[in-house]
């Protein structure tokens, strides 16, 4: 019998080339841990050197006042994991601009990543609007060089880009932000929105 994901699931839309800003969306049988029905924020690609970016969909069950100092532990921020590189650090991106976030590096019209966490830690405690302004992540992801080119090439990730609404990045979490995600990519992936997270419950 023919592999399932060869025969009902394989998308013959023309891979498509990453760059700083992509959303790269996993195709649904990628099992690996971090990137099972992920969708990737592509914050520095450079093709001679390889690439970074975060998970944007997987949330943890931490609180970002369970990780940093001087937050206002009443407001309940969920803290995503970004990937499985540098999970002793702290990372957020946003949508705020370095007006309001000095220093913050924008990577993609819109969104921006880091900036003065003091900044941040204010805005936050002033009780500002968190869901679709910023999101913050233990962790990141990283290939090297040639080995995202590899895996699109391969099928392993599908590439879109960032939505005019920056905000939708920002919101939303798990295997509905994935299919969401894979709306987004056209009806080229229609076949991709029949599995759930775990493809033995379909």
């Amino acid at each position: 019998m023919k592999n399932l994901a060869d025969s009902l699931f394989k998308v013959s839309a023309t891979a498509s080339s990453a760059a700083s800003g992509s959303v790269l969306v996993s195709e649904p049988f990628l099992a690996e841990t971090f990137f099972n029905h992920s969708v990737l924020s592509l914050i520095d690609y450079i093709p001679d050197e390889g690439a970074t970016g975060v998970v944007l969909n997987n949330r943890t069950d931490l609180l970002l006042s369970d990780v940093i100092e001087g937050v206002d532990d009443a407001r309940p921020i969920k803290v995503f994991c970004g990937g499985p590189l540098g999970q002793d650090r702290l990372f957020f991106i946003h949508t705020l601009g370095d007006t309001v976030i000095g220093g913050a590096r924008c990577y993609a019209p819109g969104l921006y990543i880091g900036g003065d966490f003091a900044s941040m830690t204010g805005y936050v405690n002033a009780g500002y609007p968190i869901d679709g302004y910023v999101r913050f992540f233990i962790g990141y992801s990283s290939w090297e060089r040639g080995q995202l080119e590899r895996e699109i090439r391969e099928g392993s990730w599908a590439v879109g880009t960032t939505p005019e609404k920056t905000g939708k990045l920002l919101t939303g979490s798990g295997d509905s932000f994935w299919h969401r995600a894979v709306r987004d990519l056209g009806s080229d992936y229609r076949s991709w929105r029949l599995l759930p997270r775990n493809a033995e419950l379909n």
